[in-house]
């Protein structure tokens, strides 16, 4: 999920409101950590001591707990990155039990049920963090892959969640392709010689695609592919590992994982 709005806060409905407090959401917009691609440039920590502050005082706290929402979130990260995708989920759950207006924006959850084939709920998550924030490709297509698992890919692509436009090129060709249909192999070919981590996106969706599709050998050949590229290797990209726990759920031998 593209991390745009630490540097371009999300226009404010009212000229009364100081913009960087309008639409606030604490575990995308304002910690690096929480988000699936911090920018490079700040500390993933820097941010961890006062996300709950600021959101205390702009919403006045009431019985919420956004520290410890934020702290079970951020431990249900460390937990899906180990391959334990389960225990992620409780962790999420209990945030959303400390804080419930964490919820909309829990984007890792959606990702964790849906290796728990929990298709259902992984695509209310996904709409949900959508209504907030309406430009998320990736969570367009993980609503897909969910619903394409409960009512087929024809009747997923009917109720397609549609998004504004991706800056990332590579994002933009997977969100056609889910969208619209087409070929895997394509996307994957116009971003071979591309940025590391275009490759490794490229690859990820086209496996992803050719799952939903039924076709495991491929999936297996591309989301390997991805886990064993440099991006997969050496980022700490979210979505790096999840290429891996994809490879550990659907038992794919891998030198990479």
């Amino acid at each position: 999920m593209a991390f745009t709005q630490i540097v371009k806060p999300i226009r404010c409905p009212s000229p009364t409101i100081p913009r960087r407090f309008t639409a606030i959401t604490p575990l995308k917009t304002l910690n690096p950590q929480l988000s699936r691609h911090p920018p490079h440039a700040l500390s993933r920590r820097l941010f961890l001591p006062s996300v709950s502050s600021i959101w205390d005082a702009i919403t006045g706290g009431g019985d919420s707990n956004p520290r410890e929402a934020i702290a079970a979130v951020r431990s249900g990260m460390q937990l899906f990155r180990k391959g334990d995708v389960s225990g992620s989920v409780t962790e999420f759950d209990r945030a959303i039990v400390l804080d419930p207006r964490q919820k909309a924006y829990l984007w890792q959850r959606g990702l964790s049920l849906y290796y728990l084939d929990r298709f259902e709920e992984g695509a209310e998550q996904f709409r949900l963090d959508v209504a907030q924030n309406p430009n998320d490709t990736e969570e367009s297509i993980w609503c897909f892959l969910c619903e394409a698992r409960l009512h087929g890919i024809d009747g997923a692509r009917k109720q397609f969640l549609e998004v504004g436009r991706d800056s990332r090129p590579v994002m933009r060709e997977a969100y056609n392709l889910f969208k619209n249909g087409g070929d895997p192999e394509k996307l994957v070919n116009d971003f071979s010689s591309g940025q590391a981590s275009e490759y490794f996106y490229a690859s990820l969706y086209a496996g992803l695609y050719y799952e939903a599709e039924g076709k495991s050998e491929s999936a297996k050949f591309h989301i390997t592919a991805a886990c064993g590229s440099p991006y997969g290797q050496r980022s700490d990209d979210y979505m790096a590992s999840l290429a891996k726990v994809h490879c550990i759920c659907r038992n794919w031998s891998s030198d990479f994982v």
